[in-house]
């Protein structure tokens, strides 16, 4: 009998630090994975109003309509550079508001965007997000791009409010995922004094 309680508590010891060192282990992964991938430093900062200055009308390096829901045309979006400063700003219409944005620019690489095994973008790990106020109907993102010039592609997403609650996206081409989100493509060698580059 004795022999017998001595091979359980020995039993029972082994399975007790084994899974400490499992836990150990996952400890000393869960910590190399993020010293691995850093947070990206971003520069930008991120303006928000429920009072739209920008209109269509007005002159912009290169603009695109937001889309919500497949089918609705509740906005714009602009995209205008002055000097290494690249400006990029929603704006809805109507009753449609903007309660989160998300937003990732390349420079139209393979693979440049976040992307799924299916080819649906990742919006978790897009460059540049905020979640905004009630009734927010205008966002302006302001990035200093540096001395990039040129192509660059842009996924342009948000979270609306309106009749309905709905995705939008910057109209523009298919990701060619099984969902309906887009990018578009602009090149901004032409934005000088509010000419217009022609769409993709």
């Amino acid at each position: 009998m004795k022999r017998i309680a001595k091979v359980y508590l020995l039993c029972l010891s082994i399975l007790v630090f084994g899974c400490n060192i499992e836990s150990v282990e996952q400890s000393k992964n869960q910590i190399s994975a993020k010293e691995e991938s850093p947070q990206k430093e971003q520069n930008f900062e991120l303006e928000e109003s429920s009072n739209s200055t920008n209109t269509s009308s007005d002159e912009h390096c290169y603009s695109v309509s937001l889309i919500a829901g497949q089918h609705y045309d509740i906005g714009n979006v602009t995209v205008d550079i002055d000097g290494n400063i690249l400006t990029i700003t929603y704006v809805t219409n109507g009753d449609w508001v903007l309660n989160a944005t998300h937003l990732h620019i390349t420079n139209c690489e393979e693979d440049g965007f976040p992307t799924t095994g299916a080819n649906n973008p990742k919006i978790g790990h897009f460059d540049y997000s905020g979640e905004h106020d009630n009734g927010t109907t205008e966002v302006i993102y302001t990035i200093d791009i540096g001395d990039i010039t040129g192509e660059l592609c842009f996924a342009v997403h948000a979270e609306v409010d309106g009749p309905s609650e709905e995705t939008a996206w910057a109209e523009g081409e298919d990701f060619g995922g099984n969902s309906w989100a887009m990018y578009f493509t602009a090149d901004l060698t032409d934005c000088d004094g509010g000419v217009t580059p022609p769409p993709f």
